[in-house]
């Protein structure tokens, strides 16, 4: 039997992107795609408009140019209509409801019959926020809220998962069971994920978009760029990209130049 070939339309695409905050402006007409069933990580130095990218997708920032999911336009859309309809997302700074409970939080972000299923595969991934579940989340430390924000995500089925910065600020080891979460909740999300461990982008990204002072300068393959030595210096401020493990996934993150 002849395999089923890979879909060849992108899930995301986003075109000649232009964002401002405030009177900055930020995105001078990003332009990339983002493969269905992929991880793509979005790459660069800190304020290179990482995070911008991922909130105009959202419909938190204005933009102008064009952002198509599935093939449908969604510039000018509300942020809550997109959650809706599957744009999930985990942000930089958590942003949990600290005064509720663990088992509060997860249970304000359930939005369907099949989040209960969803939520014993997320506590055989996070087995501690189980054992909290009636601890305040303002409480926890920030790796343990940092499951919370990724949990709440993978409560629900989303066909497109933004991720901000899911490795800053965490201890090693919770480093590592951030990434065996985000591998899970790729197994059925296409996920862009937004992150400065060169290590952690390596194990789970296959695809990878590096912006620069609010342009692309690289759309390729993640093995590709990290076999570029000359590139990840330039654009990452990481030098010998290539000698790094997808195994240890615990350093490594790029310059904050």
């Amino acid at each position: 039997m002849k395999a089923s070939a890979e879909p060849t339309e992108p899930l995301l695409s986003v075109r000649d992107l232009h964002v401002y905050r405030g009177e900055a402006h930020v995105l001078h007409g990003v332009s990339f795609d983002v493969k269905p069933n992929r991880v793509t990580a979005l790459l660069g130095r800190n304020g290179s408009g990482k995070t911008t990218t991922l909130l105009a997708i959202l419909g938190i920032l204005k933009a102008k140019g064009s952002i198509r999911i599935a093939g449908e336009e969604t510039i000018g859309r509300s942020t809550d209509m997109l959650v809706r309809e599957g744009i999930g997302f985990v942000p930089e700074d958590r942003e949990v409801f600290t005064r509720l409970t663990v088992a509060e939080n997860l249970r304000l972000a359930a939005r369907s019959a099949e989040s209960a299923e969803r939520l014993r595969r997320v506590h055989e991934l996070f087995p501690d926020l189980l054992k909290r579940s009636q601890q305040r989340a303002g409480s926890l430390s920030g790796g343990q809220q940092q499951m919370i924000a990724i949990a709440r995500a993978m409560l629900n089925r989303n066909r497109l998962l933004l991720v901000d910065e899911p490795s800053k600020g965490l201890a090693p080891i919770v480093v590592t069971d951030m990434v065996a979460a985000l591998e899970n909740a790729a197994t059925d999300s296409t996920v862009l994920l937004v992150e400065q461990n060169v290590r952690v982008a390596q194990r789970l990204a296959t695809d990878a978009v590096v912006l620069d002072h609010g342009k692309v300068v690289f759309a390729g393959p993640m093995s590709e760029l990290v076999a570029d030595p000359e590139m990840t210096r330039l654009y990452l401020g990481v030098s010998g990209a290539t000698r790094v493990s997808k195994l240890d996934v615990r350093t490594t993150n790029l310059s904050n130049g």
